[in-house]
């Protein structure tokens, strides 16, 4: 089952099971260049330039974890390719999914920005650039 949690919510999952991981499924330059949380394990679900899905995504996510029942917290630049990730996860039998809904980035404002309107950044959750 596939969860939506905030990104406060997913903060406390992170600290609260040591056993947890959070997933950054954006591309390389949004990970290294935009930024992204202090402990996140990057491994991108999208390649460009067609934008399919990379073949050995469900592989390098389970090299990262001891079950498939270790919770899993997914995150992308504002939810979309992140919710996309948890299907794959959870269509391959992984059960403890979120999606963190907000992204990094969160929502467009009124003048199309992010960054305003929600995300991991918005909330000051640890976060570096590479």
């Amino acid at each position: 089952m596939i969860k939506s949690i905030s990104p406060t919510q997913a903060y406390e999952i992170l600290e609260n099971d040591s056993k947890a991981i959070l997933v950054d499924t954006r591309t390389q330059i949004e990970f290294s260049f935009v930024g992204h949380p202090i402990g996140a394990v990057h491994v991108p679900l999208k390649r460009p330039p067609n934008w399919d899905n990379f073949p050995d995504f469900v592989e390098q996510v389970g090299k990262q974890l001891s079950s498939k029942t270790t919770a899993i917290v997914l995150m992308c630049r504002s939810g979309a390719r992140s919710m996309d990730a948890a299907k794959v996860l959870e269509a391959a039998g992984y059960q403890s999914l979120y999606n963190m809904d907000q992204g990094f980035e969160g929502d467009k404002d009124n003048n199309n920005h992010r960054g305003n309107l929600g995300g991991w950044r918005f909330h000051n959750l640890p976060w570096e650039q590479s």
